[in-house]
């Protein structure tokens, strides 16, 4: 009985291997248009984004300190996502069209006895909420056309900060004016993509298949955000709540 199931063993491997051959893509380019298999349309790009961010709200106060007197010289984090619509594809370089961010970071500390550097019982909290409009160029052309895994891209636009400082009573006031408000500002930012889809092509194309997901990455950018510098948008004083730093994060585009 053991050699006629052995036997039975061999003759459907003898039948299935050489179907399993003749079906095998070849794995050496991962590229899709090597394989000769269809790629599902491709317009936008999701990330999702997180770095260190510390206001520049100190900048604007020549020989004072609030934002360090209340909330330390250490870095806060941000968390944030970003869409872009991929409107045009130019031949031979990439892709072009704008995009939208939202971004979150909120530092809180005791906050100080009038006058002194005496800690009360209450705690101060600073939220900000930066955003931007960009336009947003992604050269892919290395790794659609040679297979390196590699996706330099710029970004420049518009951005804005909503802000508000807090305690547990709620939105702060002080002479009349709540401590509530937006700054306008520029927004820039250099980075690369790394293609993951190299790691593990078969998998990537069942993704696509399944998900409608072309490519995935993982990416590194600096980021330079002036939010607060500019009264081209409203002539008024606006609290410079802008950063630069880097960011990492997960791209996907479908």
């Amino acid at each position: 009985m053991r050699i006629q199931w052995l036997m039975r063993r061999v003759a459907v491997l003898g039948w299935l291997l050489p179907l399993s051959a003749s079906a095998q893509v070849d794995t050496k380019d991962y590229r899709r248009a090597d394989r000769k298999l269809p790629e599902s349309p491709q317009r936008f790009a999701f990330e999702l984004r997180m770095g260190p961010y510390r206001p520049r709200i100190d900048e604007e106060f020549k020989g004072k300190t609030p934002f360090a007197d209340t909330f330390g010289s250490g870095q806060g984090f941000h968390l944030g996502a970003e869409l872009d619509w991929q409107v045009v594809r130019i031949p031979y370089v990439g892709s072009l069209g704008p995009g939208f961010s939202w971004a979150y970071t909120s530092r809180s500390a005791k906050a100080k006895i009038s006058g002194s550097q005496v800690e009360s019982a209450e705690e101060t909290k600073l939220t900000i909420m930066p955003m931007s409009l960009v336009g947003v160029l992604r050269v892919d052309v290395l790794t659609r056309e040679l297979g390196v895994p590699l996706v330099p891209y710029g970004k420049a636009g518009l951005g804005l900060g909503l802000w508000s400082v807090s305690t547990e009573k709620g939105v702060v006031t002080r002479d009349g004016v709540q401590g509530r408000g937006r700054s306008w500002g520029t927004h820039l930012a250099l980075g690369g993509m790394l293609h993951l889809d190299f790691l593990e092509p078969d998998t990537a194309l069942a993704f696509d298949d399944e998900m409608g997901v072309n490519n995935t990455y993982l990416f590194f950018e600096w980021m330079w955000s002036d939010l607060g510098s500019s009264s081209m948008i409203e002539k008024r004083p606006q609290m410079r709540v802008g950063t630069s730093g880097w960011v990492l994060g997960l791209a996907l585009e479908f």
